[in-house]
């Protein structure tokens, strides 16, 4: 029988959130009382786990008893019940154990994706088109929203670069998995001989900056509009609408062009910059915690891969966890939802193993 932890300190902070909640002069500052009732929600999920959990345990050592009580028509009745209590507990307990482990304050954060071809030429730039297709289609089975912020096409098709937005709930807590190098084999249309081509895409998930999470300093920016191009109909293309920003600071530069409106391309522009900034002062942040940062986009070389769609052989394997799906059109389509719960999975255990060691 699995033994539960020990969570009294748990019971204690969920105390002191709720005597905390209770004081009107908390609301004063919205944003922390939103943090606080979240904190205070997970904890009351983990009690509650822990409650049904200890349920169970009772009445799996009743039934132990009725199996030796010595009344055989009671004993087999208890006996029947022992699987399903013991599938019931192991998934509570596997539950409590997830409860311990403190949520990434990033997971309920919007997204921004920077998709951009890697090694391959027109191939890499069709790729990355099926890869935001790809998220396209899993966006909408997730009832989020998706929001192109800026694109640079490819003259045959997909795109040397895409940046876009997905707003919904728990984005990054499920995107977070899809930074890294993305690697191709197929035959190309363009390939006469029929031979198979390796080509990779970058991604990088970046969780969404608010206003409040980084402040940008008119005098560290410097901000040039200019006319459109590429596709994107005539309005766009006719009038000096793109925006590009450049953040002296930090040496980075972001240009938005999507939109015919140059209030809204310097809006858009103002959310990537944001979202870079703050996802490097993580970075940094992370690194001098731990040695072993990993970082999200790479030089985009075929060995800098994090997975491996593989045409000839219907195959999609996940280098991090060596989990390999022979169904790559749905992949394509949309369905990831396994996939990233492995991931997902994985990383949770590798996390509870940090917390209770």
């Amino acid at each position: 029988m699995n033994a539960l932890p020990n969570i009294d300190k748990f019971r204690k902070r969920a105390g002191e959130l709720e005597a905390e909640l209770a004081n009107p002069a908390v609301y004063s500052d919205q944003r922390r009382a939103g943090d606080l009732a979240r904190e205070l929600l997970r904890l009351k999920k983990l009690l509650g786990d822990y409650s049904a959990a200890e349920a169970v345990q009772k009445q799996m050592a009743e039934n132990q008893e009725l199996v030796t009580a010595g009344d055989a028509e009671m004993a087999e009745l208890a006996r029947g019940e022992l699987d399903d209590l013991q599938r019931k507990l192991e998934k509570l307990y596997r539950d409590v154990q997830l409860g311990l482990v403190p949520p990434d304050p990033n997971d309920s954060r919007n997204s921004i994706i920077e998709i951009r071809a890697g090694t391959g030429g027109d191939e890499a730039a069709l790729f990355a088109g099926d890869l935001f297709r790809m998220y396209n289609r899993y966006a909408d089975a997730q009832r989020w929203k998706i929001e192109v912020m800026d694109t640079s096409p490819s003259e045959r098709g997909g795109f040397k670069e895409i940046v876009f937005s997905i707003q919904g709930q728990d984005i990054y807590k499920k995107m977070r998995y899809e930074s890294g190098v993305h690697r191709v084999q197929r035959v190309p249309a363009t390939e006469a001989q029929g031979r198979i081509h390796t080509s990779t895409a970058s991604v990088a998930v970046l969780p969404e900056a608010e206003e409040v999470d980084v402040q940008l300093r008119p005098e560290d920016m410097e901000i040039t509009v200019c006319r459109a191009s590429g596709p994107g109909g005539q309005g766009v293309n006719t009038t000096d609408s793109a925006v590009q920003i450049n953040h002296k600071p930090s040496g980075l530069i972001v240009r938005c062009a999507d939109e015919r409106s140059q209030i809204k391309n310097k809006a858009k522009a103002l959310r990537v910059l944001r979202s870079r900034l703050l996802a490097h002062k993580q970075e940094e942040e992370e690194a001098r915690m731990s040695a072993a940062r990993r970082t999200q986009i790479g030089s985009g070389d075929r060995s800098e891969k994090i997975r491996t769609y593989n045409y000839p052989q219907n195959r999609v394997t996940d280098h991090r966890i060596n989990v390999t799906i022979q169904n790559l059109p749905a992949i394509m389509e949309g369905d990831l939802e396994d996939l990233i719960g492995a991931l997902m999975t994985d990383d949770l255990t590798q996390r509870l193993a940090e917390t209770t060691a």
